[in-house]
């Protein structure tokens, strides 16, 4: 078996391992995916927007108690909004009095079930003598031609007559009308007597009638279905006023007739066929109450927010128990469940869109999730301070009479949590802040608009006031300003109000000029916790570490001083420029002092600590070199960690190299590859190349020109205006064109800024100075000022020319 065959065996994985690999790659790639900072900004969003969601609406997290009549108040219960009580009694009365109102229904039959018809038919059919059914065979014979003992259907055809009247049979009138041949004229005094009194209508029970003489009756005609009104009762007959209106008729109708007999039986037979057109129709009466009954609206009793329901240690009645149903039914938990999703996705929409917008920019130097969770805590922080202030506000001034809670609410701190953004992240982040934090203060305060004009107006000024935070009396002069600003917005609100010449006014005043003050007191002693929490770095902590006693500077001074003189002079270099191209000066001349803080570790292998002595990389393979020099940005990071220089220069002293290149000790090594004349090994160039990261943001990107032009400028022979010139522009183009810059927010106006300030910073350090005339050629020359200073006779900018060839060597093993 060969080498190569036991080596495939050895490289081949089994299928078990392949699968067990292949699973736990998932499980990696699931978790690196839940950890992700996509979906850890999400999270964050989520979880920010329920907990606000929640603390707006409060009441969802308890049960009020129950209390039944004859309980004992444990505490003070007050209307925690406007509250509409339906007022039962009140309600109820005007029902009843709808329902009174009311008419009563009934149903008229003007024709009295076509009592006319009926009687002309029985007695058209007695005269023509079809009343019986089949008197005899052939045509029919008139009755009245019929002798009665022959008749032997006379019951039969009484009953047909009388049941045509639907009235009962009587023998004296049907003998009358039988013997005169039913005669038209009874028939028609019949009719007319029958119409007279129910045209006019006839009751069953008129006592029922009159009750209902204040507000009349409905008719409604069975026929047409037509309603009328009627308000005058008295033109109604009951049965015995109606027959007493038929009897009436007598005397007259008996001159009329011309026979008494005929007369009487037609006033009887009228009498008969009385009886009422006119019902009571109850069923469409109930009906109607109903319907007026529910029509009526229910009276309602306001009670106001903040009304006192229920004191505590009072005895619950009746009336406090209405009270406390209808705050338990405004308070509606179920429904309060169901709009807390819909406030939790309008609340994540707007952090959302601010955020997606851009109009939270994050610094690029800055870790975003860090930035974000800064905000959210900030955010949260600020939004549940000024929830529990509403509460305590409230009920401080319940004890008092002469003002309201909303004149305590202006001294809510808000521009607090501006103040703290624009400090760490400048006043655009602060801007998009102050809009947010308004909306949620307003909301906790009803919504109210006068109050987010209120706050978003103070954080603003607030923001404004820190841009340039350098000293701590910042925060405290900036709250005064904000309290100022307070005042005249509390004025303008009271004026809305129209409560300017009030007590009130007057601690609204206060409270807005407190609320500034105090958000100067809170962010001057919040500001030091927040930088040891988030790892911010404050221009405050810039201008500390700027100080040169400080201990890290002082170490690097004595064990590195090349190193530390070439840092200076870096610093004043950055510094210069940083403000031409609308970068930090401050935070790029201190990141200046401490980036080559690595070089401590091994600083006798960099030609600027070296003083002429031996040379450690003579002795060292070109990749050995390269490695220590590397090494050096490594060090310089563990350095700044350990003594807590803050993240912004951490990430300069990382990224001031970027990913430059070696070039003398890459070249180095090509050279000695070719003259061994190996041609297997290969010399790779990322192996010579700085790990980066390559600059992100202005500062780093200027440091990075900084050092590479100071050592340059070093090795000039003739630093003269024009040669700086030209060194500084190739260093440069040679940084440009290998990309180094191609990840940070430098433009090419930047690099013309910086070129320039870079010019006239060295030239003022490589300036020419004044010969000092010499007298009679001794070595002591007389300054200008007349002091003496013992110097050589050899001009001190002449170079010798093993001088010369040193500085070219140092060029070149700095990668220039």
């Amino acid at each position: 078996m060969t080498d190569k065959t036991r080596i495939m065996k050895k490289a081949k994985p089994s299928k078990k391992s392949d699968r067990e690999t292949r699973g736990m790659g998932n499980q990696r790639s699931f978790g690196s995916n839940l950890l992700s900072p996509e979906v850890q900004k999400w999270f964050l969003l989520v979880a920010l927007s329920l907990i606000i969601s929640i603390l707006l609406f409060p009441n969802i997290l308890s049960r009020p108690r129950d209390y039944k009549i004859g309980d004992v108040a444990d505490a003070d219960i007050k209307a925690s909004r406007d509250i509409l009580m339906e007022n039962e009694e009140l309600t109820e009365k005007d029902r009843e009095k709808a329902v009174k109102e009311v008419p009563y229904i009934y149903d008229f039959d003007p024709f009295a079930s076509n009592l006319v018809l009926r009687i002309k038919e029985a007695f058209s059919d007695a005269r023509e003598g079809s009343i019986s059914d089949d008197v005899g065979p052939g045509e029919p014979i008139p009755i009245e031609k019929i002798p009665l003992d022959m008749l032997e259907d006379k019951e039969i055809i009484k009953d047909r007559f009388f049941k045509l009247h639907e009235i009962t049979p009587d023998d004296k009138i049907f003998e009358i009308l039988v013997k005169n041949g039913f005669p038209s004229e009874v028939e028609n005094h019949v009719i007319e007597l029958a119409n007279k009194v129910f045209e006019r209508g006839v009751v069953g029970n008129r006592t029922v009638l009159m009750s209902q003489a204040q507000k009349g009756v409905v008719l409604q005609s069975i026929h047409t279905q037509k309603e009328t009104l009627i308000t005058d009762l008295n033109r109604f007959y009951d049965i015995e006023g109606a027959k007493s209106q038929i009897k009436g008729q007598r005397r007259e109708l008996r001159k009329v007739a011309g026979s008494p007999q005929l007369a009487d039986a037609s006033i009887n037979m009228a009498l008969s066929l009385v009886k009422p057109n006119l019902t009571f129709n109850k069923r469409e009466t109930e009906l109607r109450k109903d319907i007026a009954r529910e029509s009526v609206k229910p009276v309602y009793h306001q009670i106001k927010k903040g009304e006192m329901l229920v004191r505590e240690g009072e005895r619950i009645g009746p009336d406090h128990l209405l009270k406390l149903s209808a705050e338990a039914r405004s308070l509606g938990q179920a429904n309060m469940l169901g709009r807390v999703p819909g406030m939790i996705i309008l609340i994540g929409s707007l952090l959302a869109i601010v955020y997606l917008a851009g109009l939270m920019r994050i610094r690029p130097s800055g870790n975003e999730g860090i930035v974000l969770l800064f905000n959210a805590v900030i955010l949260l922080g600020v939004f549940i301070f000024i929830w529990a202030y509403a509460f305590i506000a409230e009920e401080i001034a319940r004890g008092f009479h002469f003002f309201t809670p909303k004149a305590l609410l202006f001294a809510a701190p808000v521009a607090c949590g501006a103040m703290l953004v624009a400090v760490f992240q400048g006043i655009g982040m602060a801007a998009a802040f102050s809009i947010i934090i308004s909306v949620f203060a307003s909301l906790v305060i009803e919504g109210r608009v006068e109050f987010f004009i209120y706050f978003f107006i103070s954080s603003l000024t607030a923001a404004y006031g820190v841009r340039d935070y350098r000293e701590r009396g910042i925060l405290i002069n900036t709250g005064l300003k904000v309290g100022l600003i307070n005042i005249v917005l509390c004025l303008s609100i009271e004026t809305l109000y129209g409560s300017l010449y009030s007590l009130e006014a007057v601690i609204a005043l206060v409270a807005g000029f407190i609320g500034g003050l105090l958000a100067g007191v809170i962010s001057t002693g919040i500001i030091p916790l927040i930088e040891m929490s988030f790892g911010f770095t404050t221009d405050i902590k810039l201008l500390e570490l700027a100080n040169l006693d400080q201990p890290l500077l002082k170490e690097l001074m004595v064990q590195a001083p090349g190193t530390y003189h070439h840092s200076v002079i870096v610093s004043n270099m950055v510094e210069a420029t940083a403000e031409a191209i609308q970068a930090n000066p401050l935070l790029a001349k201190v990141s200046a002092y401490y980036h080559d803080i690595g070089k401590m570790k091994k600083p006798l292998y960099f030609i600027e600590n070296q003083m002429g002595g031996e040379n450690k990389h003579e002795k060292l393979a070109p990749s050995m070199s390269s490695l220590v020099l590397i090494s050096h940005v490594k060090d310089g990071v563990e350095h700044a960690r350990e003594h807590k220089l803050g993240k912004e220069i951490i990430d300069i002293i990382q990224q001031h190299q970027g990913k430059s290149l070696i070039t003398y000790f890459y070249q180095k090594a090509k050279e000695q590859a070719a003259n061994k004349g190996d041609k297997a090994i290969e010399i790779k160039e990322e192996d010579f190349r700085y790990p980066g990261p390559k600059p992100q943001t202005k500062e780093a990107g200027l440091v990075m020109l900084a050092d590479m032009v100071e050592a340059a400028s070093r090795s000039l022979v003739d630093p003269s205006p024009a040669r700086i010139q030209g060194t500084v522009q190739k260093i440069i183009n040679k940084v440009f064109a290998d990309g180094q810059l191609d990840e940070c927010e430098l433009t090419l106006k930047d690099l013309h800024e910086i070129a320039k300030s870079f010019n006239n910073t060295l030239g003022g350090i490589f300036h020419h100075r004044v010969e000092y005339p010499e007298a009679n050629s001794k070595t002591v020359k007389k300054a200008v000022n007349g002091d003496t200073d013992q110097v050589s006779t050899e001009d001190p900018g002449a170079k010798k020319p093993d001088d010369k060839a040193d500085d070219k060597e140092s060029l070149k093993r700095l990668g220039l």
